[in-house]
């Protein structure tokens, strides 16, 4: 699949940038669980946290392809920094399909330069796959909505302002759940401690909980009732940004599995040399490749769409490439031997960083149960 010269030059820029300035803080980062805002600061002078904001706001307006390319280079420096971008993006997203135009212009512009950062608070800690069983609760009052309830695994958790909340309008009603957008300083709003993860550990995870969180009417974002049908539409441009990652990560590995085989001896020659390792590189880079083509099938299948589809494709290139992520991580490791056991080699982090593709924006068996609904429907 060819890129246009565009996305060539966009490509190869920030490539560059990955390499030569996110990939060397990645270790020092991961060991202290802290996110490199130099890092963030740096994707905002390349207008990539307006990667998804409209142009007429102050944002690069990247169509699928372009924003897959992107997610997949900053992946092959850092996932957390990815993990970021593409949340921020998915708040970006959010504000740009369903706010209205006042709210638009508040806050689209601002979060096109970098600040505030955007959450997207949908998970909570009994309604994790099944956001239907929500009990965030956001109840009419006047001219105001108070929330009450509390969101998990909320990736920007601790550095966003601008939260996309889910709530339901009658905590007993399913088909009640809506969209809002709800300030980093409103009072009541209470951020957690950040979780001690397996990987993904200079990213911020928290939980969040709403207690007489009151905000303006104005700040409902969809209609009552219509925040989870917006919700799945969001997160299909999430997972095809998470196939990308996926590959981003893969391809690393893969690159740090072919240097050190090359530089490894044993033997009397190079690990390279043993058949068993060339075929491991060999299905190594056949799979990177394979997800990276799904990935950017599925974007383009979502360019192409006038309602901005591609479910079946988007869960197709997330389930294969966070497979393929894990898969060659592990390789990477194996080809390493010790080395590739111990802290201070990226593919030990990789490995690490690799298992919450499988997890995050739809479990692989997510992903499976919507791959066969879509061909049996």
């Amino acid at each position: 699949m060819e890129l246009s010269d565009e996305q060539t030059a966009i490509r190869e820029t920030i490539r560059e940038f990955a390499r030569e300035v996110i990939r060397p803080t990645a270790l020092e980062a991961d060991r202290d669980q802290s996110f490199p805002e130099e890092i963030w600061d740096g994707l905002a002078d390349l207008d990539l946290t307006g990667l998804t904001v409209p142009a007429e706001y102050g944002g690069y307006d990247a169509d699928p392809v372009t924003a897959a390319i992107v997610n997949e280079d900053v992946a092959y420096g850092m996932l957390a920094v990815a993990t970021a971008l593409s949340v921020h993006s998915l708040a970006t997203s959010c504000l740009a399909e369903f706010a209205s135009e006042s709210q638009r212009e508040r806050w689209l512009p601002d979060m096109a330069e970098g600040r505030p950062v955007g959450a997207f608070a949908l998970s909570e800690p009994h309604a994790g796959s099944n956001p239907a069983e929500m009990t965030t609760e956001a109840r009419k009052a006047g001219d105001e909505y108070v929330l009450e309830g509390e969101k998990q695994w909320i990736t920007n958790g601790e550095r966003a302002g601008v939260y996309i909340v889910f709530a339901k309008t009658d905590r007993d009603d399913p088909d009640s759940v809506t969209q809002f957008l709800v300030p980093g300083d409103v009072d009541g709003l209470d951020v957690g401690e950040p979780e001690d993860k397996l990987g993904l550990r200079a990213s911020d995870t928290t939980s969040l909980t709403f207690d007489d969180v009151r905000i303006p009417a104005e700040n409902r974002l969809t209609p009552e009732g219509d925040g989870l049908s917006a919700a799945f539409h969001i997160l299909t441009g999430g997972r095809i940004a998470i196939a990308a990652q996926s590959v981003g990560l893969a391809q690393s590995a893969l690159d740090e599995a072919i240097a050190y085989s090359q530089e490894r001896e044993q033997f009397d020659g190079p690990i390279a040399d043993i058949q068993s390792i060339r075929h491991t590189l060999a299905e190594m880079a056949t799979r990177t490749k394979a997800s990276r083509l799904l990935t950017r099938e599925a974007a383009r299948k979502r360019a192409s769409t006038e309602s901005g589809g591609a479910a079946l494709e988007a869960s197709m290139a997330k389930y294969f490439a966070s497979e393929t992520a894990m898969h060659v991580t592990n390789e990477a490791v194996q080809i390493h031997g010790g080395y590739g056991y111990v802290s201070e080699t990226d593919v030990e982090r990789l490995y690490r960083d690799a298992k919450i593709t499988e997890i995050y924006e739809g479990t692989t068996e997510i992903q499976q149960t919507v791959i066969a609904r879509e061909l049996l429907e």
